[in-house]
């Protein structure tokens, strides 16, 4: 039934509308969608089950939780779907600053409206949309942006005593009443301030400075945290951590297929880029084994993780390097090239928190070194492995290549090379080229170049032949000539 059209508490009352808590309305609406076996947190992947299984239980058992985990896995997003777990309107006593119940009244302001009206007290609909909140948690929260405090100009302005429950200017907990209220980041709070929260968590009540009433809120809380912070930046104070009723431990993509379903959702391509450039799917599976080698990496400190953002932030970047190269080249589309993938160095570097050693490298070195090492994870999906190759096997698929190198021949590859001298360059190497169109004939033209130039790369991290970049130009020789010109060096 559509209660919405109902605009007094007398039509409500008639109409049979039954008044629950935001709990058991989160419980009952969750039990309708698993009944249904509809999907509950859509565009979450990764999670279907581990995290999202504790969630739903976490509501079926009406519990407060924390989502805890490394930063970038999806903690916020989590409690922001939850809004789609309301019913779509509740009604509210027309006015109310904290949303009551006509039917449980809280407030002075609501109660008063229902003693002076009673059956005609004027009630508005509340859109579950608006019934979301969220506070980062900062070391300058106070109690009073929490809880609420005394307003002196409300009590001027209404002629009354700061004892009077009307001077009471509300925090956003009570302003939150028969909503979902967020905190992120809960280590970050002071712990004096986290002492504020015990009341709501275990009794259900909040207590405002000065007075010596006690209200009764209908929230839902949710809380996120980053282990990190325990150590480094603050801590859940153990009373807190009793009363939240469940702690969820989040995580990052265990594989490939996943990672790459919440990059390619997340990630903001134009449809004008999609249409302009050709993406090879080795080139993808790259960019987000990319951060795969990050989390594995000695170099980076594995307590701080390496968010999804890195991915996600890499692709876009994929994309407009091959589309700034092929707009200086002046040309219409392009596919992208192993060589652009150096345009995503700087979706790294602000991404991965580095240990001692690594500071020592670098950022940007360890970055390209992290680029050089899902070089090497990828190689033997697409290639034969080289580390059961031996140099003059007569069987070595790539002794030709090597060997042109070694005849003292270099290759150099322009930045902002256009399409037909990049190809021209490439074809260079025969072998190489003959090496392609055995294994890859079936391959659309242009991305038969990026899996030949793929192959240079891969031989180079390999350190079968050499790569040096020297402005714009990338150069592959020979190993030992390379490494004799860098003694002269």
């Amino acid at each position: 039934m559509n209660y919405t059209t109902i605009k007094t508490f007398g039509e409500l009352k008639a109409a049979g509308y039954k008044s629950a808590s935001i709990k058991e309305e989160l419980r009952r609406n969750l039990i309708v969608k698993l009944q249904k076996d509809e999907e509950t947190f859509p565009g979450i992947f990764g999670y279907e089950n581990t995290v999202i299984p504790q969630v739903e239980r976490a509501l079926l058992s009406r519990h407060h939780f924390n989502l805890l985990g490394l930063r970038g896995q999806a903690k916020t997003r989590i409690a922001r779907q939850m809004v789609d777990l309301l019913d779509e309107y509740i009604p509210v006593v027309t006015d109310s600053e904290i949303n009551d119940d006509p039917f449980a009244p809280i407030s002075t302001f609501a109660k008063e409206q229902l003693a002076k009206h009673g059956d005609n007290t004027p009630i508005s609909w509340l859109h579950r949309s608006d019934r979301y909140y969220e506070k980062l948690a900062t070391p300058d929260v106070t109690i009073a942006d929490l809880i609420g405090d005394v307003d002196p100009i409300k009590a001027a302005n209404l002629k009354i005593s700061y004892s009077d429950e009307r001077a009471i200017h509300f925090g956003m907990l009570p302003r939150a009443n028969r909503c979902i209220f967020v905190i992120n980041e809960l280590p970050d709070l002071a712990a004096r301030i986290q002492v504020a929260l015990f009341n709501i968590l275990q009794e259900g009540d909040v207590q405002i400075r000065g007075f010596k009433f006690r209200m009764p809120l209908d929230v839902q809380c949710v809380f996120t945290a980053n282990p990190e912070d325990y150590t480094n930046r603050g801590s859940i104070v153990t009373p807190l951590k009793d009363r939240i009723g469940s702690q969820i431990l989040t995580h990052y993509p265990t594989d490939l297929d996943t990672a790459m379903r919440i990059s390619d959702q997340e990630a903001k391509i134009s449809e004008e880029q999609r249409k302009t450039i050709v993406l090879p799917h080795a080139a993808r599976k790259l960019v987000e084994q990319v951060a795969f080698a990050a989390r594995e990496s000695e170099y980076v400190d594995e307590k701080s993780g390496v968010s999804t953002r890195l991915a996600i932030t890499a692709l876009e970047n994929l994309y407009s390097t091959a589309e700034r190269r092929m707009l200086v080249s002046a040309e219409q589309q392009t596919t992208v090239r192993m060589s652009d993938i150096i345009g995503i160095v700087p979706s790294i570097t602000g991404k991965i928190e580095l240990v001692y050693e690594g500071e020592q490298e670098g950022a940007a070195i360890v970055s390209e070194n992290l680029i050089i090492e899902a070089i090497r994870d990828l190689f033997n999906d697409y290639f034969t492995p080289i580390d059961k190759l031996k140099r003059n096997d007569d069987n070595n698929p790539y002794l030709g290549i090597v060997n042109w190198f070694d005849g003292g021949n270099t290759l150099d590859i322009s930045e902002y090379a256009k399409v037909a001298d990049y190809q021209k360059t490439l074809k260079k190497i025969s072998p190489l080229q003959t090496y392609i169109e055995n294994n890859y004939s079936h391959l659309p033209e242009d991305e038969k170049y990026f899996f030949m130039e793929f192959l240079l790369w891969g031989l180079a991290a390999y350190s079968k032949i050499s790569r040096d970049q020297v402005g714009e130009t990338i150069s592959f020789g020979d190993l030992f000539s390379s490494y004799m010109r860098g003694e002269n060096d």
